[in-house]
Protein backbone atom coordinates (compact mmCIF):
# COMPACT_ATOMS: atom_id res chain seq x y z
CA UNK A 1 0.00 0.00 0.00
CA UNK A 2 1.46 3.53 -0.74
CA UNK A 3 0.78 6.44 1.69
CA UNK A 4 1.70 9.81 1.28
CA UNK A 5 1.91 11.89 3.61
CA UNK A 6 1.76 15.63 2.30
CA UNK A 7 3.85 18.97 3.72
CA UNK A 8 4.24 17.93 7.42
CA UNK A 9 6.83 19.38 9.26
CA UNK A 10 9.00 16.06 9.93
CA UNK A 11 11.32 16.52 13.48
CA UNK A 12 14.78 14.58 12.83
CA UNK A 13 15.74 14.17 16.58
CA UNK A 14 18.81 12.26 16.45
CA UNK A 15 20.36 15.34 14.40
CA UNK A 16 17.94 17.80 16.05
CA UNK A 17 16.78 19.26 12.33
CA UNK A 18 13.31 19.96 11.29
CA UNK A 19 11.80 20.44 7.60
CA UNK A 20 8.89 21.04 5.95
CA UNK A 21 8.53 17.89 3.18
CA UNK A 22 6.01 15.05 1.91
CA UNK A 23 7.36 11.41 2.80
CA UNK A 24 6.50 8.50 0.91
CA UNK A 25 5.27 5.15 2.30
CA UNK A 26 5.68 1.79 0.00
CA UNK A 27 4.87 -2.13 1.85
CA UNK A 28 5.34 -0.16 5.23
CA UNK A 29 8.66 1.81 4.45
CA UNK A 30 9.85 5.01 4.12
CA UNK A 31 11.03 5.31 0.35
CA UNK A 32 11.43 9.32 -0.07
CA UNK A 33 11.80 12.21 1.73
CA UNK A 34 11.36 15.31 -0.44
CA UNK A 35 9.51 18.77 -0.29
CA UNK A 36 7.24 17.80 -2.93
CA UNK A 37 6.47 14.20 -4.28
CA UNK A 38 4.27 13.26 -6.95
CA UNK A 39 3.61 9.64 -7.69
CA UNK A 40 1.38 7.34 -9.28
CA UNK A 41 -0.81 4.53 -7.44
CA UNK A 42 -1.21 6.20 -4.22
CA UNK A 43 -4.08 4.80 -2.41
CA UNK A 44 -4.03 7.09 0.98
CA UNK A 45 -2.63 10.82 0.98
CA UNK A 46 -2.72 12.43 4.27
CA UNK A 47 -2.86 15.98 4.47
CA UNK A 48 -0.37 16.90 7.03
CA UNK A 49 -0.09 20.60 6.63
CA UNK A 50 0.72 22.53 10.28
CA UNK A 51 1.45 19.48 11.60
CA UNK A 52 4.12 17.92 13.37
CA UNK A 53 5.41 14.76 11.67
CA UNK A 54 7.97 12.95 14.29
CA UNK A 55 9.09 9.76 15.14
CA UNK A 56 7.46 7.25 17.76
CA UNK A 57 7.72 7.68 21.26
CA UNK A 58 9.99 5.22 24.35
CA UNK A 59 9.19 5.17 27.32
CA UNK A 60 11.30 3.77 29.86
CA UNK A 61 8.96 3.97 32.79
CA UNK A 62 5.52 1.86 32.35
CA UNK A 63 3.88 -0.05 34.73
CA UNK A 64 1.98 -2.93 32.87
CA UNK A 65 1.09 -4.70 36.03
CA UNK A 66 0.54 -8.48 34.63
CA UNK A 67 1.50 -10.78 36.03
CA UNK A 68 0.14 -10.68 38.80
CA UNK A 69 -2.43 -7.59 38.92
CA UNK A 70 -4.71 -7.78 35.71
CA UNK A 71 -7.26 -5.95 37.45
CA UNK A 72 -5.24 -2.83 37.17
CA UNK A 73 -3.58 -3.28 33.83
CA UNK A 74 -2.56 -6.05 31.08
CA UNK A 75 0.22 -5.98 28.54
CA UNK A 76 -2.78 -6.00 26.17
CA UNK A 77 -4.34 -2.98 27.85
CA UNK A 78 -1.50 -1.20 28.65
CA UNK A 79 0.39 -1.54 25.12
CA UNK A 80 -2.79 -0.27 23.33
CA UNK A 81 -2.56 2.91 25.55
CA UNK A 82 0.88 3.42 25.04
CA UNK A 83 0.10 3.14 21.09
CA UNK A 84 -2.82 5.63 21.62
CA UNK A 85 0.16 7.89 23.44
CA UNK A 86 2.47 7.31 20.07
CA UNK A 87 4.19 5.14 22.82
CA UNK A 88 5.95 1.78 20.28
CA UNK A 89 8.53 1.09 23.06
CA UNK A 90 7.72 0.37 27.16
CA UNK A 91 10.48 -0.63 29.55
CA UNK A 92 8.04 -2.45 31.71
CA UNK A 93 8.87 -2.25 35.35
CA UNK A 94 9.47 -5.35 37.51
CA UNK A 95 6.78 -4.26 40.53
CA UNK A 96 4.40 -7.45 39.45
CA UNK A 97 2.91 -10.33 41.74
CA UNK A 98 5.31 -11.96 42.03
CA UNK A 99 8.25 -9.71 41.16
CA UNK A 100 10.40 -10.43 38.01
CA UNK A 101 13.07 -10.85 39.93
CA UNK A 102 14.29 -14.47 38.40
CA UNK A 103 14.82 -15.88 34.46
CA UNK A 104 11.80 -17.92 35.20
CA UNK A 105 9.45 -14.97 35.85
CA UNK A 106 11.36 -12.96 33.09
CA UNK A 107 10.56 -15.73 30.31
CA UNK A 108 6.86 -16.09 31.83
CA UNK A 109 6.68 -12.13 30.64
CA UNK A 110 8.50 -12.86 27.65
CA UNK A 111 5.65 -15.24 26.71
CA UNK A 112 3.00 -13.04 27.67
CA UNK A 113 4.78 -10.05 25.83
CA UNK A 114 4.88 -12.38 22.62
CA UNK A 115 1.30 -13.63 22.99
CA UNK A 116 -0.93 -10.43 24.03
CA UNK A 117 1.16 -7.22 23.37
CA UNK A 118 0.68 -4.53 21.09
CA UNK A 119 4.08 -2.40 20.71
CA UNK A 120 7.16 -3.69 21.78
CA UNK A 121 7.74 -4.45 25.05
CA UNK A 122 11.62 -4.36 27.02
CA UNK A 123 12.03 -5.97 30.80
CA UNK A 124 13.58 -4.52 33.36
CA UNK A 125 13.95 -7.06 36.77
CA UNK A 126 13.78 -6.24 40.34
CA UNK A 127 17.46 -5.58 41.89
CA UNK A 128 16.60 -7.44 44.97
CA UNK A 129 14.60 -10.61 45.67
CA UNK A 130 10.96 -10.23 45.80
CA UNK A 131 12.08 -6.51 46.09
CA UNK A 132 12.25 -6.74 49.96
CA UNK A 133 15.91 -5.02 49.76
CA UNK A 134 17.63 -8.00 51.82
CA UNK A 135 19.07 -9.90 48.66
CA UNK A 136 21.01 -9.68 45.40
CA UNK A 137 18.90 -11.07 42.60
CA UNK A 138 21.42 -13.39 39.82
CA UNK A 139 22.38 -9.98 37.86
CA UNK A 140 24.65 -12.21 35.55
CA UNK A 141 21.62 -14.71 34.43
CA UNK A 142 19.07 -11.72 34.44
CA UNK A 143 21.60 -9.93 32.01
CA UNK A 144 21.71 -13.32 29.70
CA UNK A 145 18.38 -13.41 29.53
CA UNK A 146 17.80 -9.90 27.79
CA UNK A 147 16.62 -7.97 30.83
CA UNK A 148 17.29 -3.80 29.63
CA UNK A 149 17.83 -2.80 33.66
CA UNK A 150 17.38 -4.03 36.93
CA UNK A 151 15.30 -1.92 39.71
CA UNK A 152 13.18 -1.71 42.42
CA UNK A 153 11.16 0.72 41.81
CA UNK A 154 8.42 1.56 44.42
CA UNK A 155 11.01 0.78 46.57
CA UNK A 156 14.56 1.85 47.42
CA UNK A 157 17.46 -0.09 48.49
CA UNK A 158 17.66 0.78 51.97
CA UNK A 159 21.10 -1.39 52.86
CA UNK A 160 23.92 0.49 51.27
CA UNK A 161 26.54 -1.97 51.11
CA UNK A 162 24.03 -4.31 49.14
CA UNK A 163 23.52 -1.66 46.91
CA UNK A 164 27.05 -1.14 46.39
CA UNK A 165 27.45 -4.53 45.04
CA UNK A 166 24.16 -3.90 42.80
CA UNK A 167 25.94 -1.59 41.14
CA UNK A 168 29.47 -3.56 40.99
CA UNK A 169 27.58 -6.65 39.63
CA UNK A 170 25.30 -3.93 37.20
CA UNK A 171 28.96 -2.74 36.28
CA UNK A 172 30.29 -6.21 35.10
CA UNK A 173 26.91 -7.17 33.42
CA UNK A 174 26.78 -3.68 31.26
CA UNK A 175 23.18 -3.49 32.76
CA UNK A 176 21.71 -0.37 33.86
CA UNK A 177 20.68 0.54 37.31
CA UNK A 178 17.76 2.57 37.67
CA UNK A 179 17.13 4.17 40.98
CA UNK A 180 13.87 4.79 42.85
CA UNK A 181 15.54 7.15 45.23
CA UNK A 182 13.41 7.31 48.63
CA UNK A 183 14.52 7.20 52.09
CA UNK A 184 11.67 5.67 53.62
CA UNK A 185 12.95 6.92 57.17
CA UNK A 186 12.37 10.14 56.59
CA UNK A 187 9.11 9.71 53.88
CA UNK A 188 7.61 7.67 56.77
CA UNK A 189 3.90 7.68 56.06
CA UNK A 190 3.53 11.04 54.33
CA UNK A 191 1.05 11.14 51.72
CA UNK A 192 1.88 14.53 49.81
CA UNK A 193 5.10 17.14 50.06
CA UNK A 194 6.06 18.21 53.31
CA UNK A 195 5.06 22.18 53.54
CA UNK A 196 2.65 24.54 53.27
CA UNK A 197 -0.19 22.50 51.85
CA UNK A 198 0.48 19.55 53.72
CA UNK A 199 0.04 22.18 57.10
CA UNK A 200 -3.50 23.23 55.51
CA UNK A 201 -4.87 20.27 54.92
CA UNK A 202 -3.97 18.37 57.79
CA UNK A 203 -2.20 15.20 56.48
CA UNK A 204 1.41 13.84 57.04
CA UNK A 205 4.16 15.41 54.56
CA UNK A 206 6.71 14.21 52.47
CA UNK A 207 10.25 15.95 52.72
CA UNK A 208 12.31 16.63 49.97
CA UNK A 209 15.22 15.17 51.55
CA UNK A 210 13.54 11.47 51.48
CA UNK A 211 14.30 11.78 47.74
CA UNK A 212 17.26 13.93 47.26
CA UNK A 213 19.29 12.41 50.25
CA UNK A 214 18.77 9.02 48.66
CA UNK A 215 19.73 10.72 45.07
CA UNK A 216 23.34 11.82 46.61
CA UNK A 217 24.04 8.43 47.86
CA UNK A 218 23.06 6.26 44.74
CA UNK A 219 24.81 8.02 42.89
CA UNK A 220 27.76 8.38 45.35
CA UNK A 221 27.88 4.27 45.08
CA UNK A 222 27.30 4.42 41.49
CA UNK A 223 30.02 6.66 41.58
CA UNK A 224 32.25 4.20 43.71
CA UNK A 225 31.50 1.60 41.40
CA UNK A 226 32.22 3.07 38.04
CA UNK A 227 28.65 2.11 37.07
CA UNK A 228 25.81 3.59 34.86
CA UNK A 229 23.28 5.10 37.24
CA UNK A 230 19.63 6.35 36.05
CA UNK A 231 17.21 8.56 38.48
CA UNK A 232 13.67 8.11 38.12
CA UNK A 233 10.95 10.70 38.10
CA UNK A 234 13.04 13.61 39.53
CA UNK A 235 10.67 15.71 41.62
CA UNK A 236 12.68 18.72 42.88
CA UNK A 237 15.15 21.66 42.81
CA UNK A 238 17.79 19.65 45.25
CA UNK A 239 17.75 16.51 43.06
CA UNK A 240 17.91 18.72 40.13
CA UNK A 241 21.05 20.59 42.04
CA UNK A 242 22.89 17.37 43.22
CA UNK A 243 22.69 15.58 38.98
CA UNK A 244 24.03 18.65 37.82
CA UNK A 245 26.68 18.33 39.62
CA UNK A 246 27.07 14.22 39.43
CA UNK A 247 27.58 15.08 35.56
CA UNK A 248 30.04 18.14 35.87
CA UNK A 249 32.03 15.11 37.58
CA UNK A 250 31.85 12.59 35.25
CA UNK A 251 29.34 10.49 36.97
CA UNK A 252 27.41 8.21 34.41
CA UNK A 253 24.08 9.27 35.52
CA UNK A 254 20.98 10.09 33.08
CA UNK A 255 17.67 11.60 35.08
CA UNK A 256 14.07 11.35 33.75
CA UNK A 257 10.95 12.99 34.91
CA UNK A 258 7.74 12.62 34.48
CA UNK A 259 4.96 15.25 33.06
CA UNK A 260 3.16 15.82 36.79
CA UNK A 261 6.40 17.18 38.20
CA UNK A 262 6.52 19.90 35.31
CA UNK A 263 2.99 20.57 35.10
CA UNK A 264 1.57 20.02 38.69
CA UNK A 265 2.26 21.48 41.97
CA UNK A 266 1.18 20.64 45.58
CA UNK A 267 -1.65 23.42 45.20
CA UNK A 268 -3.53 21.24 42.81
CA UNK A 269 -4.01 18.96 46.06
CA UNK A 270 -6.31 21.25 47.89
CA UNK A 271 -9.27 19.34 46.04
CA UNK A 272 -8.24 16.34 47.75
CA UNK A 273 -8.10 14.61 44.04
CA UNK A 274 -6.35 11.39 45.18
CA UNK A 275 -5.46 10.77 41.18
CA UNK A 276 -3.15 13.57 41.82
CA UNK A 277 -1.36 11.73 45.03
CA UNK A 278 2.21 10.20 43.83
CA UNK A 279 4.83 9.17 44.68
CA UNK A 280 7.21 11.11 44.93
CA UNK A 281 4.88 13.77 45.42
CA UNK A 282 4.17 16.95 43.97
CA UNK A 283 6.49 19.54 44.79
CA UNK A 284 6.18 23.37 45.02
CA UNK A 285 6.08 25.50 42.29
CA UNK A 286 9.67 26.58 42.41
CA UNK A 287 10.09 22.63 41.72
CA UNK A 288 7.78 22.35 39.02
CA UNK A 289 9.84 25.64 37.62
CA UNK A 290 13.09 24.26 38.38
CA UNK A 291 12.08 20.46 36.21
CA UNK A 292 11.41 22.77 33.38
CA UNK A 293 14.91 24.51 33.80
CA UNK A 294 16.09 20.93 34.15
CA UNK A 295 15.20 19.66 30.89
CA UNK A 296 15.98 22.73 29.53
CA UNK A 297 19.01 22.93 30.18
CA UNK A 298 19.53 19.07 30.02
CA UNK A 299 20.03 18.33 33.21
CA UNK A 300 17.45 15.95 33.27
CA UNK A 301 17.77 14.04 30.38
CA UNK A 302 14.33 12.51 29.54
CA UNK A 303 10.21 12.72 29.64
CA UNK A 304 9.04 9.00 30.86
CA UNK A 305 5.63 8.82 32.01
CA UNK A 306 5.32 6.54 35.23
CA UNK A 307 2.23 5.34 33.76
CA UNK A 308 1.15 3.82 37.28
CA UNK A 309 -2.47 1.78 36.79
CA UNK A 310 -5.03 1.88 39.83
CA UNK A 311 -8.36 0.46 40.20
CA UNK A 312 -11.14 2.70 41.19
CA UNK A 313 -11.69 1.07 44.61
CA UNK A 314 -7.79 1.74 45.18
CA UNK A 315 -8.30 5.68 44.40
CA UNK A 316 -12.00 6.61 45.22
CA UNK A 317 -11.31 6.48 48.79
CA UNK A 318 -9.83 8.74 51.63
CA UNK A 319 -6.49 10.79 50.50
CA UNK A 320 -4.34 9.35 52.98
CA UNK A 321 -5.77 5.31 52.11
CA UNK A 322 -5.35 5.19 48.27
CA UNK A 323 -2.80 4.19 46.28
CA UNK A 324 0.24 6.37 44.98
CA UNK A 325 0.25 6.63 41.10
CA UNK A 326 -1.14 8.07 37.74
CA UNK A 327 -1.54 6.88 34.16
CA UNK A 328 0.01 8.62 31.75
CA UNK A 329 0.92 6.71 28.38
CA UNK A 330 -1.97 8.78 26.54
CA UNK A 331 -1.01 12.47 28.26
CA UNK A 332 2.47 12.57 28.08
CA UNK A 333 3.37 13.99 24.57
CA UNK A 334 0.36 16.85 25.09
CA UNK A 335 1.25 17.82 28.15
CA UNK A 336 4.50 18.29 27.29
CA UNK A 337 3.28 20.21 24.39
CA UNK A 338 1.64 22.24 26.50
CA UNK A 339 3.70 22.80 28.96
CA UNK A 340 6.93 22.91 27.20
CA UNK A 341 6.41 24.25 23.79
CA UNK A 342 3.73 26.72 24.44
CA UNK A 343 5.54 27.70 27.70
CA UNK A 344 8.57 28.24 25.80
CA UNK A 345 11.34 26.19 27.72
CA UNK A 346 11.73 23.51 24.25
CA UNK A 347 11.61 23.30 20.61
CA UNK A 348 10.55 20.83 18.47
CA UNK A 349 13.67 18.82 18.19
CA UNK A 350 14.37 19.27 22.12
CA UNK A 351 11.09 18.09 23.13
CA UNK A 352 10.78 14.89 20.76
CA UNK A 353 14.67 14.39 21.45
CA UNK A 354 13.83 13.63 25.75
CA UNK A 355 11.01 11.22 24.42
CA UNK A 356 13.15 9.36 21.56
CA UNK A 357 17.07 9.61 21.40
CA UNK A 358 17.56 10.05 25.07
CA UNK A 359 15.23 7.20 26.59
CA UNK A 360 16.87 4.76 23.11
CA UNK A 361 20.75 5.82 24.51
CA UNK A 362 20.18 5.11 27.96
CA UNK A 363 18.79 1.45 26.97
CA UNK A 364 21.03 1.07 24.12
CA UNK A 365 18.50 0.52 22.00
CA UNK A 366 18.35 1.84 18.26
CA UNK A 367 17.37 5.47 17.96
CA UNK A 368 13.87 6.37 16.70
CA UNK A 369 14.45 8.13 13.07
CA UNK A 370 12.47 8.75 10.18
CA UNK A 371 14.76 8.08 7.62
CA UNK A 372 14.32 6.67 4.07
CA UNK A 373 14.64 3.18 3.96
CA UNK A 374 13.28 2.34 7.68
CA UNK A 375 9.94 0.90 8.54
CA UNK A 376 7.26 3.66 9.09
CA UNK A 377 7.16 4.45 12.78
CA UNK A 378 5.76 7.81 12.77
CA UNK A 379 3.12 10.02 14.81
CA UNK A 380 1.20 12.60 13.13
CA UNK A 381 0.74 15.17 15.83
CA UNK A 382 -1.78 18.23 15.80
CA UNK A 383 0.28 21.08 17.79
CA UNK A 384 -3.07 23.19 17.94
CA UNK A 385 -5.47 21.43 18.42
CA UNK A 386 -6.95 21.73 22.21
CA UNK A 387 -8.91 18.51 24.07
CA UNK A 388 -10.02 17.64 27.30
CA UNK A 389 -8.76 14.42 29.05
CA UNK A 390 -11.63 13.08 29.80
CA UNK A 391 -11.73 9.18 31.76
CA UNK A 392 -14.12 7.53 28.90
CA UNK A 393 -11.12 8.35 26.40
CA UNK A 394 -8.62 6.20 27.56
CA UNK A 395 -7.31 2.82 26.49
CA UNK A 396 -5.97 1.69 29.81
CA UNK A 397 -7.81 -0.61 32.03
CA UNK A 398 -7.29 2.01 34.26
CA UNK A 399 -8.79 5.94 34.32
CA UNK A 400 -6.67 7.31 37.23
CA UNK A 401 -5.34 10.32 35.39
CA UNK A 402 -3.91 13.03 37.43
CA UNK A 403 -4.69 15.47 34.42
CA UNK A 404 -8.47 14.31 34.35
CA UNK A 405 -10.62 17.59 33.04
CA UNK A 406 -7.62 19.29 32.32
CA UNK A 407 -7.27 21.24 28.74
CA UNK A 408 -4.44 20.85 26.96
CA UNK A 409 -3.15 21.80 23.27
CA UNK A 410 -1.81 19.40 20.80
CA UNK A 411 -3.47 15.96 20.03
CA UNK A 412 -1.66 12.79 18.02
CA UNK A 413 -3.76 12.27 14.83
CA UNK A 414 -2.26 9.14 13.46
CA UNK A 415 0.60 6.58 14.60
CA UNK A 416 2.23 4.19 12.34
CA UNK A 417 4.14 1.04 13.81
CA UNK A 418 6.35 -1.42 12.41
CA UNK A 419 4.94 0.58 8.67
CA UNK A 420 1.48 0.25 9.65
CA UNK A 421 -1.57 2.98 10.06
CA UNK A 422 -2.94 2.25 13.99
Amino acid sequence: MKILIKEGKIINPKKREERIADILIDKGKIVKIAPRINCAGIEREINAAGKIVMPTLVDMHVHLREPGREDKETVATGTKAALAGGVTTVLAMPNTEPAIDSREAVKLLKEIIKEKAHSDVLISAAITKGRKGNELVDIENLAKEGVKAITDDGSSVDDSQLMLKAFEQAKKNDILVICHSEDRSLAKKGVLNLGFSSTCLGLRGIPKSAEFERVARDIRLAEEAEARIHIAHVSCKESVEIISQAKKRGVGVSAETAPHYFSLSEEDLWGFDTNKKINPPLRTQADSFAIKQALKEGVIDLIASDHAPHTENEKDIEFQRAEFGTIGLETALAVAATELIQGKFLDWPDLVNKFTVKPAEVLGIAKPEIREGREAALIVFDPVKEWVVEENNFFSKSKNSCFLGKKLKGKIEMVFYKGRFI
